[in-house]
């Protein structure tokens, strides 16, 4: 047989195996799509895949990451676009309409869009602007909904009676215009909220220097970023997880139970952390660009004795510093498998960061950093090698400005060559390098 009879064999079989498959499978296939252009154009292969769409569709996306084209089309189109493709299903679960602010929708087709889908949806990721308010929060299915992501509208007013949400387990506010009570109502209707993200969230207060005061006893993970709000406290028993990310704050205090296991601090200044008694089973620390007097930071983890993982990278140091040292941090966290550290190499620092002679035993994976690629900073990665016995993965990252000059070329090649010694003696090390 020929080449080309044999590949239309094979062609006839696949699409006779395509062509047995159920309605159902065929659905589940289209689900895992998800982007509406592409669901779009498959369903238009046959009439039994019109049917899988129409019946057993479980998941779509208009979003403008999976194609850009959305972007071409003036909003009326779009509108009738959206519109004609929802309604070309019946039991959607997961909805994600995220076309940014640049689009702005009117009201009454988005309103049709939730109204539509309210009875079958789990998911719901609606990141658009209409010309009016849309209540979000009224429109869609509160009976059903497990997951809900809002951006770009207006939560005006919380009706704690008939506003319930009893399965919704994940919540985020990106963009969102919400008052100080009306979001202590909404988490109040989320008897089963587990994680909280705010993002870039108007939270009015009557008072800017109010504190804010948040409260949900289910939660397990709440994450901040960019809220302009000056102090707040949050009362979660079982929060776990914590993720604050570019925020200015007086005072950030937890009141839990004591189950928090991992901190994480991205570009934050703060005055005053307070963790309480919830620093015990920590076991991840991961600070970033954090300004806060170090004793006061450390006096929050030091009970942390069953750390895994710790990052202090880019720490602004204020007043004493005695506490920030290889000693302290070995003794304090002795479970410690990997360590992140990041140095300003000004006078005195590596005396100060690598006295004492506790080893940190148990790491296996340790990155360095420095402002400056110099011999200083060479001496400091020996040292710090000297004690980690068990030590697997080094990863050395450095600054090279884009100025460089003859004695820059002359100080890297210094410090590459302190490096080189340095491999030899530690043959059993994987060693990678990040410049930047």
């Amino acid at each position: 047989m020929s080449e080309e009879g044999e590949a239309r064999d094979v062609n006839e079989t696949r699409s006779a195996d395509m062509d047995g498959l159920p309605v159902e499978v065929i659905g589940n296939i289209l689900s895992h799509l998800a982007a509406a252009r592409d669901v779009v154009i498959a369903s238009a292969t046959c009439r039994k895949w019109r049917e899988a769409v129409r019946r057993h569709l479980h998941t779509l996306c208009f979003s403008s990451v999976d194609w850009p084209g959305y972007r071409d089309h003036p909003p009326e189109e779009l509108e009738v676009l959206i519109t004609q493709t929802i309604m070309q299903t019946s039991s959607l679960e997961d909805l994600s309409i995220c076309l940014g602010h640049t689009i702005i929708f009117s009201a009454a087709p988005v309103v049709a869009w939730l109204m539509y889908t309210r009875e079958s949806l789990r998911i719901l990721n609606y990141m658009i602007q209409t010309k009016s308010n849309v209540n979000v929060l009224e429109r869609c299915g509160k009976q059903r909904l497990e997951s809900l992501v809002l951006g770009y509208t207006t939560i005006a007013h919380i009706d704690p009676v008939s506003n319930k949400f009893p399965v919704l387990r994940s919540l985020t506010l990106s963009r969102v215009t919400i008052t100080a009570v009306s979001l202590n109502l909404l988490l109040s209707a989320c008897p089963k909220l587990e994680s909280l993200s705010l993002c870039h969230t108007d939270v009015g207060l009557t008072d800017p220097s109010t504190v804010l005061d948040l409260c949900s006893p289910s939660l397990r993970a709440f994450a901040l970023e960019e809220l302009g709000i000056d102090s707040i406290v949050l009362e979660a028993d079982k929060l776990e997880s914590l993720y604050l990310k570019d925020c200015r704050f007086e005072l950030f205090e937890l009141v839990s139970k004591g189950s928090l296991r991992a901190l994480k601090i991205d570009d934050v200044s703060m005055n005053t952390l307070e963790l309480g008694e919830s620093t015990d089973l920590l076991e991840v620390v991961d600070v970033k660009d954090f300004n806060i007097q170090w004793t006061k930071f450390y006096d929050v983890i030091s009970k942390a004795s069953k750390l895994r993982n710790l990052r202090l990278w880019g720490l602004t140091i204020e007043g004493d510093d005695e506490n920030m040292d290889l000693e302290t941090i070995a003794l304090s966290f002795p479970k410690l498998q990997r360590l992140a550290l990041n140095y300003d190499l000004v006078d005195g620092v590596i005396h100060q960061a690598l006295r004492g002679t506790h080893l940190l035993e148990r790491v296996v994976w340790l990155e360095l950093g420095a402002t400056v690629i110099n011999e200083l900073f060479a001496e400091c990665i020996g040292g710090v090698l000297e004690r980690c016995p068990a030590l697997e993965k080094l990863v050395v990252h450095g600054h090279i400005s884009e100025a460089i000059g003859r004695d820059d070329y002359q100080m890297i090649a210094r410090f590459t060559t302190c490096l080189v010694k340095l491999m030899r003696r530690y043959t059993h090390v994987d060693i990678d390098f990040e410049y930047r």
